[in-house]
């Protein structure tokens, strides 16, 4: 593995990531009819916490409080090597999801908030949403006998877009982009009515490495659907598709309310449902 493309991977699927959810703010004010942030506006609040101190509540659980941040920054730049720069196995992304519920429950009940204790209690109910990644998975597997990222993009380049042979499939992967991404009707851990969910009491530097942890799994995300479903690796060339999702993606969550935390759940487990009747369906 080389240290120096590693290290520039990172800075540009933070940047690409930082613009992709700045340009997805955008997209949100005009369907509002507000006039919107710039779209460099995500960087900027990065930047802007980055070089404010680090404030701690006093009834947290101060460990814990700082741990959660950084292993949220460790969980997402684990995903940009071992997928991204190394693509290997999609299994890495049911574990990487495990640790990001600790992530999210952690951050919640670590601050002592009762906002952040909601959102993070709420991350735990979420998790039975990502049940569409173990069916994902499955049925990528059963199709192209292999879970390795690299297979399956060129098992593509032979046979054709998975998305044209898996699209429930497709659409269940789809549907978790939509709902890690802002404002999303599926996005209960930090829906508004919780301020700001399970980060309603991190500040300064912690909210940036925080913001940094997002940006970076928005880019992960989203190059994943596009390596997995359409077969392309390039992270050049996957750059324009990014653009194209990030605009649909924002049009939905603009034009969605938040959805209630039951709601929400057994929707997504619905679809995952049907993604494992197809399965079981190829299986038989």
């Amino acid at each position: 593995m080389d240290i120096l493309y590693t290290i520039n991977l990172t800075i540009y699927a933070f940047l690409v990531g930082s613009l992709l959810l700045g340009l997805h703010r955008k997209i949100l004010a005009k369907i509002q009819l507000r006039p919107g942030p710039p779209i460099i506006q995500y960087l900027i609040h990065t930047l802007k916490f980055y070089f404010k101190e680090i404030t701690i509540p006093i009834t947290a659980a101060t460990l814990l409080y700082l741990f959660v941040v950084f292993l949220d920054v460790m969980v997402w730049l684990s995903a940009l090597i071992l997928a991204v720069e190394l693509k290997s196995s999609l299994l890495i992304l049911i574990g990487l999801y495990v640790l990001q519920k600790i992530v999210e429950h952690g951050c919640g009940l670590s601050s002592g908030s009762p906002y952040g204790k909601l959102g993070g209690v709420r991350s735990v109910f979420s998790a039975a949403a990502e049940i569409p990644l173990f069916s994902v998975v499955a049925i990528v597997y059963i199709l192209t006998n292999s879970v390795i990222i690299s297979d399956i993009i060129n098992y593509q380049q032979i046979y054709g877009p998975l998305i044209l042979k898996l699209p429930i499939a497709a659409f269940a992967f789809f549907i978790l982009l939509v709902s890690k991404a802002p404002n999303s009707p599926f996005r209960i851990v930090k829906g508004k009515d919780i301020v700001s969910g399970y980060m309603t009491e991190h500040f300064g530097l912690l909210a940036s490495l925080i913001y940094i942890a997002d940006a970076i799994a928005y880019f992960v995300l989203l190059w994943i659907f596009i390596a997995v479903f359409l077969g392309i690796g390039n992270i050049f060339l996957a750059l324009p598709i990014m653009v194209v999702l990030t605009i649909i993606i924002a049009i939905i969550n603009g034009l969605t309310p938040l959805l209630a935390p039951h709601h929400s759940v057994m929707l997504q487990i619905t679809i995952a449902l049907i993604v494992l009747l197809d399965l079981l369906y190829r299986v038989i």
